[in-house]
């Protein structure tokens, strides 16, 4: 690995702010494509439309005791856009907590939820509360009837985000789940002093936001190193090139690794048996993947057949993070990725679940899924530093702010990192049969459905679907070892693992049908049961309807399970009776 082109990158990248649909960002678009071209990879340049948000200023202006002020605020992307209209009302306080950790940043905290009192406070009034506004807590507080909403961030700085639970472009359907109130953010300090003033007596604020939102045309960088051996079969790896600001640890770090990846994998495209592609999306940070979203979208049949994995880079090669305590990957690639990072570095890791974040948007064709964030400040390091927990910059607090510039990159731990995805795309593009244990996957599924079973107590009935699950288990783990023996059909067994995949992924990660994309918000494993949870604390007179959907959800599990088992018997033959 050379950083030749990624320290090209990167100071070019610097003088860009690249939010989507600006000139900026197709400036650094085209800078992808001309390198690529320089180096002799081969490269598409595609230009959709994408439904992007872009948040421009926000006005709130606090009225209590001692007068009028202005308080300094920013919008999120996909906020509803008051533009000269003002929201007035009296500010409500509603206490919450900061999110603990990266895997918690999307949580909803039980205080947004509402509790049981007769009169909610929230209605009609704008609500202030503490953390970043993610789409759970907004939609929470709008179905509570706030007129606007106020979110006080942890630190120093405002952080820009966004607010929409909608993954990717809108349909007619899901529009209806765009926020429909005016959502401002504020820094700690100036949180803390509009909090003091509420709990001293009455104070109303007026809310204005203006944000810049409709179909933009984009530009989306697709590198194709074909293959020697089963061309059409391919690994998706891929990033963000959009950001807020000028982004260089989120994702300007990334863009760069995913140029050098191209640059070494084109130079090894004669020892490597099956294909890559290497993407670089827009509509990331204002269109909620947008990007990712419509390659899903236009790409779908060729994702579906033939993709073996997704390979998410996303703010590699930050100062200072030099730990792999917090890297996420689908249980399927655990033995992959301990193995990757440890020869790759010497180095232990640990695995999170992934989230229903970052550009995963393929969960619900079905390729298995690894990494989004890699190395990280070490959790002690970033506790010692007082650091809150973000979203990227390998845990520095820069994350999407102005300061995300040149000293939040690290050269030399990029090229770890490089290390690390190179050693696993070559193993991925390379094993005889896909790398993929998923008899890993049944067995989270398993450990999540016994624990529905425990929190449902006698309510509900998941002893067909635990059966079915060690039956496959011992299906699948049969035909592994029987297709590790049989070089002549390769292909065959790739694509027979592929096709288990499709069934097995999206039923621990989703919780719509294949092809459609869940909103942006938190899921359990196994999503389509996760309402057994609740059931011990419904309300009696809404105990039914919560079972009536367990039982449906049941039988469209069952029917998953007892495909995926008629799969491995079409190839392998009958492995018992039912």
């Amino acid at each position: 690995m050379e950083l030749d082109e990624p320290r090209a990158l990167l100071e070019r990248f610097v003088t860009l702010v690249r939010e989507s649909g600006t000139p900026d960002e197709e400036a650094a678009a085209r800078y992808i494509v001309a390198r690529l071209q320089a180096l002799g990879v081969p490269v598409t340049l595609h230009a959709p439309d994408l439904y992007i948000s872009i948040p421009e200023r926000a006005a709130l202006t606090i009225i209590g005791s001692a007068g009028a002020k202005s308080m300094r605020a920013r919008p999120p992307a996909m906020a509803r856009s008051t533009g000269d209209d003002a929201v007035e009302g009296e500010v409500c306080y509603v206490p919450s907590r900061y999110a603990s950790g990266t895997a918690s940043l999307f949580d909803t905290p039980e205080a947004a939820r509402g509790g049981t009192q007769a009169s909610d406070p929230v209605t009609g009034r704008i609500v202030l509360t503490e953390g970043f506004s993610m789409p759970g807590t907004v939609q929470a507080f709008e179905r509570r009837g706030a007129l606007a909403q106020i979110y006080i961030h942890p630190g120093e700085r405002i952080h820009e985000g966004i607010c929409t639970p909608i993954w990717g472009a809108p349909t007619i359907e899901s529009l209806a789940r765009k926020p429909t109130t005016p959502v401002v953010c504020v820094n700690h300090p100036d949180g803390e002093s509009l909090i003091a003033e509420v709990q001293r007596g009455t104070v109303r604020a007026t809310v204005q936001t203006w944000l810049r939102e409709g179909w933009m045309r984009c530009l989306l960088p697709v590198a194709e190193i074909r293959g020697q051996e089963d061309p059409d079969e391919f690994l998706l790896v891929h990033g963000h090139y959009d950001s807020w600001y000028e982004g260089i640890g989120d994702n300007a770090t990334g863009d760069a690794a995913l140029l050098e990846l191209a640059r070494v994998l084109w130079k090894l495209r004669d020892s490597l048996k099956r294909s890559v592609r290497i993407a670089w999306w827009p509509g990331h940070s204002t269109g909620r993947y947008a990007g990712s979203t419509w390659y899903a979208d236009t790409f779908a049949d060729a994702l579906d057949e033939y993709c073996i994995a997704q390979l998410d880079i996303d703010s590699p090669g930050c100062a200072n993070a030099t730990a792999y305590e917090e890297v996420m990957w689908m249980a399927e690639a655990d033995a992959l990725c301990r193995s990757s990072i440890r020869d790759a570095l010497g180095l232990p890791s640990e695995r999170v679940r992934p989230l229903r974040a970052g550009d995963y948007s393929f969960n619900q064709i079905g390729p298995t899924g690894l990494y989004m964030l890699l190395s990280n400040i070490p959790i002690d390091e970033r506790k010692r530093r007082g650091y809150y927990a973000v979203g990227g910059c390998g845990g520095n607090t820069a994350w999407h702010t102005p300061d995300d510039l040149m000293p939040v990159a690290d050269l030399d731990i990029l090229r770890r990192d490089l290390a690390v995805y190179l050693t696993t795309i070559v193993r991925i593009l390379n094993a005889p049969l896909h790398p993929f244990d998923y008899t890993a996957t049944l067995e989270e599924i398993r450990a999540t459905v016994a624990q529905y079973q425990q929190a449902a107590g006698g309510e509900v009935d998941f002893g067909p679907i635990l059966d079915l699950l060690s039956r496959l288990g011992d299906d699948l783990r049969a035909w592994r070892t029987q297709a590790e023996l049989q070089v002549a059909k390769a292909r065959d067994n790739a694509h027979e693992l592929r096709r288990t995949a499709r069934l097995l992924v999206p039923l621990n990660y989703a919780r719509g049908e294949r092809f459609d994309h869940d909103p942006a918000l938190k899921f359990g494993a196994v999503p389509r049961l996760e309402a057994a949870t609740t059931i011990a604390s419904t309300r009696p007179e809404l105990k039914p309807f919560v079972k009536v959907e367990l039982v449906r959800e049941s039988n469209k599990v069952r029917a998953i399970l007892r495909d995926a088992r008629r799969e491995l018997s079409r190839q392998a033959g009958p492995f018992g009776a039912d």
